[in-house]
């Protein structure tokens, strides 16, 4: 591939998010370091003095936590990584408002689910929120409410967290910083860029992270994944490196890159790619290639299968005849409604049901594209 103009490539970006892990703010696995988020600090508030906004996303409460109860395991049940979280995070938050202060930089608190951002108004109030500490020059802090969170209403790590907060706020560009320089190919080199999420990137992806954290590799393709298909950049760098962020946004040659998909998606499609599935449909080859290829609607006609419970305006994932997942959307129809009409003909609707609410199963503009189509 063609060497690219890493200046150029982040030379208009405006909005920023910057996702740190566990690893990246904590000695002993358990233990803050004081040194790690201080440098870290000292770089985030020197590129918000670029005229840059920042919003960053961190982890370390459940370990925080951990340290501070002087467990060694990470809780295997719900109440206690939930009791970790409690302790833990309040800790983080006053050791990040301190090294803050150091720079007379204002910082918020914002804690989020996978229900906040279901919810499309509550999505939204979050975007406003964020929003509006923004223009106050005020650094926002996210991290996953885990001290009240279940698997029903979890994002389940802070990389997938951190895409879905770039769908959110409509935010240019997510910084992962890790233990590791990028995404390595198979002989342990460093891969500077990035183009598409291919079956054979996603096979060179480890396994998961460790036993204080929850975020691997794959983790982070799966943010990856989320990003470019809004239109926007991801890079994972390590965040030992000294002024990282600073030095990927100056063009240094710093970390991997993956390049947006294709044209930036409105905010509506952004919602719909991050919300949580109700269902699935199942599709045929002729449909799949009307949805991808052609911009068109799913019509009952070329649905297969319906799998799970789902009721009108839920969102629903695509599949191909092979399971593949490529589409989400927001559905006209509930699952039995779906399950009558799968197969057939728009005009057979109204006979089918009684009545006809929608020509389409999906209309297109309900519709968002995903994975590397």
């Amino acid at each position: 591939m063609k060497k690219i103009d890493r200046k150029s490539i982040f030379a208009n970006i405006r909005r920023i998010v910057v996702k740190v892990g566990t690893s990246s703010i904590t000695s002993l696995d358990t233990k803050l370091d004081l040194g790690k988020i201080g440098n870290l600090v000292k770089d985030l508030v020197q590129v918000k003095s670029s005229g840059k906004e920042v919003v960053l996303v961190t982890s370390g409460a459940i370990a925080t936590g951990m340290g501070k109860l002087g467990w060694k395991k990470r809780p295997d049940t719900i109440p206690g990584k939930q009791a970790a979280a409690a302790v833990g995070q309040t800790h983080l938050m006053r050791i990040y408002e301190l090294v803050f202060g150091e720079y007379d930089q204002l910082v918020a608190q914002i804690l989020l689910t996978q229900g906040d951002i279901n919810d499309r108004k509550r999505y939204i109030n979050a975007s406003n929120t964020i929003s509006t500490l923004l223009q106050a020059n005020v650094i926002p802090i996210v991290n996953e409410n885990d001290t009240v969170a279940v698997d029903e209403i979890k994002v389940g790590d802070n990389d997938t967290l951190s895409a879905h907060l770039i769908n959110l706020i409509k935010a240019d560009l997510l910084i992962i910083l890790s233990d590791v320089d990028g995404f390595y190919d198979n002989s342990g080199k460093v891969i500077d860029v990035i183009p598409a999420i291919t079956p054979e990137i996603k096979a060179m992806a480890g396994g998961e992270g460790s036993a204080v954290s929850t975020g691997g590799m794959i983790t982070k393709l799966k943010a990856a994944e989320i990003v470019t298909n809004a239109g926007e950049i991801m890079v994972i760098a390590n965040s030992q490196k000294p002024n990282i962020v600073s030095r990927i946004l100056n063009g240094e040659n710093e970390g991997t890159i993956f390049l947006p998909k294709g044209d930036k998606l409105p905010s509506r499609k952004r919602w719909i790619a991050s919300t949580h599935h109700k269902g699935t449909i199942k599709v045929d080859s002729g449909a799949k290639d009307a949805l991808i290829k052609h911009g068109r609607s799913l019509l009952p006609s070329g649905i297969i299968e319906v799998v799970g419970d789902f009721e009108f305006g839920d969102t629903v994932r695509c599949v191909d005849e092979e399971n593949v997942e490529f589409a989400k959307g927001l559905t006209n129809y509930s699952s039995v409604e779906v399950n009558l009409i799968k197969g057939k003909k728009t005009n057979e609707i109204e006979s089918i049901l009684g009545q006809i609410y929608y020509d389409e199963v999906i209309h297109r503009d309900n519709l968002v594209l995903i994975g590397n189509q």
